[in-house]
């Protein structure tokens, strides 16, 4: 029986699309495990997954520097994992790597396609080839440590809505209410859609509750500020956690996010999702293992994509890829989505 210790540090967005690879693997080889090594976090995205995965935290500023980072991989080392597979590929997991494979133990890397990437969002002849998506690059380093999958999409729900009766004092009953949420807020500035013109798709949305859902009291006072001004809306912030707001995403009829960690968590919950997408592209392989139905609504520009994370400044100093997305453009999309333009 393999022991695999998959690492993955990074943010929720990018945790939240190993999942599907670690429940194929684990519905796949039953007799051996895979533990993640990441943030506490992640416990949240895998409760529900088979008693073969498992969960390894690590609170990195334990382990600084060299010596931190082998001390570190002695521990591992001593839990008995005979397989790494390093789904991150930074400093600090290529030293981690580094150890494990001087000790004799098997490695695999991912392979992130960073050449592909440079092509993709360099500014003059972009090659816009569709590169691979994150999951299946999950899956192609497990292949390559021995244990080729077959890729299948993971609900955290299975088929039906997660149980919110213990949250009905924050969102009343849902009855035959369509309920949109909306995440208007992403990492970095060339991936959040324009705030005045957020609140013109608020305003257009008539005829559904929207649920807004944020973090951090800059994010708090906007939202609360349009729960103040408009009597559909409910703000989540300060209301809920993110346990709770997963078991409120799976009961949205659909979620608008930008190409930030609420997209993924959205996918996980089964739940419906109208993306926004400014400096960053689809075609980069971040959209992760959407539900059916999702939509992607951008601007083709000569210009896009300029960035693989969307923290470059945009060389124009205005991001015309966000500002240029009309209010109407996005109202049409949800209304379609949620099949109420016929109505």
């Amino acid at each position: 029986m393999a022991n695999i210790l998959a690492i993955r540090f990074s943010a929720l967005g990018d945790v939240a699309m190993t999942i599907a690879a670690l429940k194929s693997f684990a519905d796949q080889y039953p007799d051996n495990r895979i533990t993640l090594l990441s943030r506490p976090v992640a416990g949240l995205l895998m409760e529900g997954l088979p008693p073969n995965v498992g969960l390894r935290t690590v609170n990195l500023n334990e382990y600084k520097g060299l010596g931190g980072l082998r001390r570190l991989s002695r521990e591992l080392m001593k839990e008995g994992y005979d397989v790494l597979v390093d789904w991150h590929d930074v400093l600090r997991s290529k030293v981690i790597r580094f150890f494990f494979r001087k000790a004799g133990r098997r490695v695999a890397v991912i392979d992130k396609g960073r050449k592909e990437r440079r092509a993709l969002t360099r500014q003059k002849d972009k090659v816009l080839t569709p590169l691979t998506p994150s999951p299946e690059r999950y899956a192609m380093a497990l292949k390559d440590a021995g244990f080729p999958i077959v890729l299948k999409p993971y609900r955290m729900f299975g088929d039906v809505k997660a149980d919110i009766t213990d949250l009905t004092d924050i969102t009343g009953p849902k009855g035959t209410d369509r309920w949109v949420g909306i995440a208007p807020f992403a990492a970095h500035v060339g991936k959040i859609y324009p705030l005045g013109l957020m609140e013109q798709v608020i305003a257009g949305l008539q005829g559904v509750r929207i649920f807004l859902f944020g973090s951090g009291s800059t994010e708090r006072a906007w939202c609360e500020q349009m729960e103040a001004s408009h009597g559909n809306v409910t703000s989540l912030i300060g209301k809920s956690n993110l346990a709770k707001e997963l078991r409120l995403i799976s009961n949205m009829d659909l979620m608008i996010t930008m190409d930030s960690a609420n997209m993924h968590l959205s996918a996980l919950a089964g739940t419906k999702t109208l993306s926004i997408w400014g400096a960053t592209h689809p075609l980069a392989g971040f959209g992760g293992m959407q539900v059916e139905g999702s939509v992607q609504v951008q601007q083709q520009m000569d210009c896009r994509p300029c960035s693989i994370f969307g923290n470059k400044r945009c060389q124009y100093n205005d991001y015309r890829c966000l500002n240029g997305i009309t209010p109407h453009c996005i109202v049409q999309a949800a209304m379609k989505c949620l099949d109420l333009n016929r109505r």
